[in-house]
């Protein structure tokens, strides 16, 4: 069951990071907008559970970093 979780979890987290880049491109979005940030940061999150699981560690430590991004673009102060 948890291997399933995991499986879905990926699989998410590629549908939400393509959706927002999807989005971005085709004007629907702006790059600093709260929602293509929140897409972002979700599909890090389950792109580090399901690379995690599986051992793939260096695309793990990549989406770490992209929620940390992510995180950043969404609390940073308003310019």
């Amino acid at each position: 069951m948890t291997e399933l979780l995991v499986e879905i979890a990926g699989w998410l987290a590629a549908g939400l990071i393509l959706a927002a880049y999807a989005l971005l491109s085709t004007g629907k979005l702006r790059a600093g907008s709260r929602w293509y940030q929140g897409l972002n940061l979700a599909g890090a999150v389950g792109f580090v559970v399901n690379s995690g699981w599986n051992g793939a560690i260096p695309s793990a430590a990549l989406n770490v970093i992209w929620m940390g991004l992510s995180c950043y673009a969404l609390w940073r102060p308003p310019r």
